[in-house]
């Protein structure tokens, strides 16, 4: 079982930065593919940013690639998601979630919520302009 407690989020202005956190509790994390989703009230889920179980291969949608980025320290068993230069779109709770990396491959796999078994509980972002 694997347990995901995210952090870090909060309320900032338009052009500020926050860097979220997520602790797993889980052995062997070092194994599993790790991403963030988001959801802002009234809207689907939606892919923000993922990370291989290596660290070697990282994925981010369209909206936040280049203010963006994920990055995992395994001897921490915790992924950030650094975002700067925060727009109000980007008002969202940011959720993260883990799948074992053998069960995704490619851009796509990763972008698909269906792929991930573990989620956490959310962190609220909010920026106003």
């Amino acid at each position: 079982q694997v347990q995901l407690v995210e952090s870090g989020g909060g309320l900032v202005q338009a052009g500020d930065s926050l860097r979220l956190s997520c602790a797993a509790s889980v052995r062997r994390f070092s194994s599993y593919a790790l991403g963030w989703f988001r959801q802002a009230p009234g809207k689907e889920r939606e892919f923000v940013a993922a990370i291989s179980w290596s660290g070697a291969n990282t994925y981010y949608s369209d909206s936040v690639k280049g203010r963006f980025t994920i990055s995992r320290d395994n001897a921490k068993n915790t992924v950030y998601l650094q975002l700067n230069s925060l727009k109000p779109e980007d008002t969202a709770v940011y959720y993260c979630a883990a799948c074992l990396g053998t069960k995704v491959y490619g851009r796509e796999a990763y972008m698909h919520y269906d792929a991930y078994d573990y989620w956490g509980q959310g962190t609220q972002v909010t920026v106003s302009s």
